[in-house]
């Protein structure tokens, strides 16, 4: 326990970097410009508080857990020298990771044309088809950034069969699968995979993983949306809840609890039950190793129970209820460089966010800092965030966005390092994570409403 205290308190220090900046935010803007009722405001603060709790402990769990899980098994599968092994087992983790992530059970519900059931099957077949090939990719050494044209050439040609509804849900569900659960655990299985290779490229296709499996999600999505002919996925506001005393705050926070420790246990579960069997059939680690690894997941669970009550049931009424002040003030405009702000601190707090900055700066031995890469993400998703608000008031197509984004970023893959390339085609995954989906994506329909 005193070895733990240490990193507990580290863990502590950067969780609150992460989420008071976007607390104080909404605070200021509550006694502004943007009044909230104290029921929300109250939700808010206490739904903070298990935010910072919850991120201290799972990111400390990831270090000890999920991270030497996956280098485990990927150094393993490389040694196989088999690519039909690796095929099986890269299709079959993907698969059953994707099934139990939470994001895309709230996004299952949020598509009604399509049975919740066959959305999920059909996403986590594109996560396990694509794993596959990434897992290939990096054992033979194949070019990331041409891979990455040819599939979203056809993503782009697959949208001009699609109702224009239904094209965020697709792109969204892209990002939807790379949760704090399956992040981590897939970026060490990159890890492990590269470091069985002893040329000098090894290292710069440790990434990647997150990318590729990005793309499966939305290639599934977009074929269903050919199949199923869908007119409608519509959003359900968050209930704004009415807090009449502290006693009422708790109950609010008590009855949400129970469904995420279930739910966390269920996303869980597959993941300890493949490394179990794996452990037997072919890892093999000491019994202190898998004590360790034991206790990171214990921490884990902890932390990400915590964390998405506190995103969830804190947060999510909040974003919404924001939303629909800002976007209904007479200078709605506001709302720009308000979700700019609002983007540029949030992305620090993603959990999955923290694992990539960590990883880049360990596999380039700090020749990329965390610093510099939460910086970088912070200006992306705020200029990313400006954009989908100036969407919001005006009613552009997203095709106007995402063309041009992706042709600049696929353009720049040829003028950058390839290690460039990898880690910046995952960040667009890992910065789509719980607080965005408890904030920002009920921020804009929020919006959307009051325009």
């Amino acid at each position: 326990m005193r070895s733990v205290w240490p990193k507990l308190q580290e863990k502590l220090k950067e969780s609150l970097q992460a989420v008071l900046p976007v607390m104080g935010i909404v605070i200021l803007l509550s006694f502004t410009i943007a009044p909230i009722s104290p029921s929300i405001l109250l939700c808010f603060l206490l739904g903070g508080v298990l935010l910072i709790v919850g991120m201290m402990f799972f990111t400390l769990g990831a270090e000890m857990s999920m991270t030497p899980m996956g280098e485990r098994v990927g150094s393993s599968l490389s040694r196989s020298r088999n690519p039909r092994i690796v095929a099986l087992v890269a299709f079959v983790l993907g698969f059953i990771i994707t099934i139990s992530e939470p994001d895309l059970q709230v996004l299952a519900n949020q598509v009604p044309s399509i049975p919740n059931m066959t959305l999920i099957l059909a996403v986590a077949l594109g996560v396990g088809i694509f794993l596959v090939i990434a897992l290939l990719r990096m054992l033979f050494a194949v070019p990331l950034s041409k891979l990455l044209i040819g599939c979203y050439l056809l993503v782009f040609l697959l949208t001009l069969f699609v109702p224009s509804s239904f094209l965020a849900v697709a792109f969204d569900s892209g990002g939807v699968t790379t949760g704090p659960m399956t992040v981590p655990f897939i970026m060490a299985l990159g890890v492990g995979v590269s470091a069985i290779r002893t040329d000098r490229n090894a290292s710069d296709d440790s990434f990647g993983l997150v990318s590729l499996c990005s793309v499966g999600p939305i290639l599934a999505v977009l074929l269903l949306g050919m199949i199923f002919k869908p007119s409608d996925s519509a959003y359900v506001a968050p209930t704004i809840p009415e807090i009449s005393d502290s006693v009422a705050l708790w109950a609010l926070f008590r009855e949400g609890l129970p469904a995420y420790v279930k739910e966390i246990a269920l996303s869980l579960l597959p993941i300890v039950l493949f490394f179990g069997l794996y452990q037997i059939i072919a890892l093999h680690l000491s019994r202190r190793q898998l004590g360790k690894i034991a206790v990171g997941l214990i921490y884990t669970y902890i932390g990400l129970v915590l964390f998405l009550t506190g995103a969830n049931v804190g947060f999510m009424p909040a974003g919404n209820y924001l939303g629909q002040v800002i976007a209904g003030l007479d200078y709605n405009w506001m709302i720009i460089p308000i979700g700019m702000v609002i983007g540029y601190f949030i992305v620090k707090a993603e959990p999955a966010v923290y694992v990539l900055n960590r990883q880049v700066e360990e596999i380039t031995n700090g020749a990329i800092s965390a610093g510099a890469m939460g910086a970088c993400l912070s200006i992306g998703v705020a200029v990313s965030i400006g954009l989908a608000m100036i969407r919001v008031l005006t009613g552009i197509s997203i095709l106007w966005f995402l063309i041009p984004g992706y042709t600049v970023a696929l353009g720049l893959s040829f003028f950058v390092p390839k290690i460039f390339t990898a880690v910046a085609f995952d960040s667009g995954g890992v910065a789509s994570g719980p607080m965005t989906t408890t904030f920002l994506l009920p921020f804009a329909p929020g919006a959307c409403i009051a325009v």
